[in-house]
């Protein structure tokens, strides 16, 4: 590698991962000789990194390239010097921070966080205890309950306000399309939310919930549900309000109910507190003499597996008490009851007795610490268990 020509092609080769073994090898070489220093991976390394990594177009490769070129400068990090003519000090700067950042396989931490933006829902530690917000943009914004904060929209402007545990979006901009942001509520809390048309959304633990900043006229009112929730929906007969829970849209046009939609879960139930709430598949339209019409004081189960809807009566109150800290299980496996204390407990459960896993089990609890319940069900089921820190073994 000669001329300055050959090492910017090669570079740029080795961020497309379009570089041979020997090609790679030369990179290295290159480094090593300018930087002064044998502390680096060897060709076979970096090549089974750069077999894990799928391939970028040159358009990302090059906004890579900016990216790492800006942060540097904002950064005013000392940059390692490769000797050049001065006429080539631009390319030399490029050159050197290319070489130490990319060559180090910094770029594959960039190119993998671009990746991972789509599925940043599914990354989050629900153990972790922090309530995060996403704003439209991707940017992270921690909300903790003993301060308050503004939220802001890619403007600047303030769309938003929170204290405590409470969080309230203003309806006084106008934005052109939909801008989305999403709350993700932690293992052993719980967040309330006033949406931009005045509903109410209470979010258990363990949840992410996607909606509009500002709903938009002539426009349906969809959020996205992951988990539990519990909403009181503003009246408006001229803008349906919509949750998307996976493939069950819920249709109200004002009223109070409730959605539990846990992963874990083979059904998705909803339970109408009051008013009227129509159930159907994500990939219909809706039809009120088609689909299934709940009425207060009725469940509707949705099945994952097959897409059927069963509708009982219900005493409403069991599958809302949640809200002040009540804890239910219906004709639940034991397995799914452990998942439900984990996430509402923010503990860890390990369950030794295999036997237990399927067998279901009733029981209900107002407000109590996880210490009574796991006395509830030693006295009750002969459950023998010992708690230390934040883990539970049952043995």
């Amino acid at each position: 590698m000669n001329s300055n020509s050959e090492i910017k092609s090669l570079l740029q080769k080795f961020v497309l991962n379009q570089c041979t073994p020997e090609e790679t090898n030369e990179v290295i070489a290159y480094y090593k000789k300018n930087q002064l220093t044998d502390d680096f991976p060897t060709v076979e390394d970096i090549q089974q990194l750069l077999s894990e990594m799928p391939k970028m177009d040159k358009q990302t490769a090059d906004a890579i390239f900016m990216n790492i070129l800006s942060t540097s400068k904002e950064e005013g990090k000392e940059e390692s010097v490769i000797e050049m003519p001065a006429r080539k000090s631009n390319f030399r700067k490029y050159i050197s921070i290319a070489a130490s950042i990319v060559v180090l396989l910094g770029i594959g931490f960039f190119y993998k966080q671009s990746l991972s933006t789509k599925s940043a829902e599914k990354q989050f530690d629900f153990k972790s205890t922090d309530i995060v917000l996403q704003l439209e943009n991707g940017d992270i914004q921690v909300i903790s309950e003993k301060n308050s904060s503004i939220v802001k929209d890619a403007k600047g402007n303030i769309v938003g306000n929170q204290t405590g545990d409470k969080l309230v979006y203003e309806n006084n901009s106008d934005p052109e399309k939909l801008v989305y942001n999403t709350i993700k509520i932690p293992y052993g809390k719980k967040f309330r939310l006033q949406l931009s048309d005045g509903t109410f959304v209470h979010l258990n633990s363990g949840t992410t919930l996607k909606y509009p900043i500002k709903f938009i006229a002539g426009e349906n009112r969809q959020v996205f549900l992951d988990g539990e929730a519990f909403f009181d929906v503003a009246k408006d007969k001229k803008h349906p309000f919509i949750v998307n829970a996976d493939n069950l849209n819920v249709r109200v046009l004002g009223t109070h109910f409730n959605v539990s939609n846990y992963p874990e879960d083979t059904v998705t139930d909803v339970v109408l507190v009051e008013g009227s709430v129509g159930m159907y598949s994500s990939n219909e339209e809706f039809d009120a003499l088609k689909n299934t019409i709940l009425k207060p004081g009725f469940k509707g189960s949705f099945n994952k597996e097959n897409t059927k809807i069963s509708t009982k009566a219900v005493l409403t109150d069991i599958y809302t008490s949640w809200i002040n800290g009540g804890l239910t299980f219906r004709n639940m496996t034991f397995k799914n009851i452990i998942t439900k204390l984990e996430r509402r407990y923010n503990v860890t459960i390990v369950n030794k007795n295999e036997k237990l896993a399927n067998e279901k089990f009733n029981a209900s609890f107002k407000e109590e610490s996880i210490e009574n319940v796991m006395s509830y069900f030693n006295e009750i089921h002969g459950i023998n268990y010992t708690i230390k820190n934040n883990q539970i073994l049952i043995k």
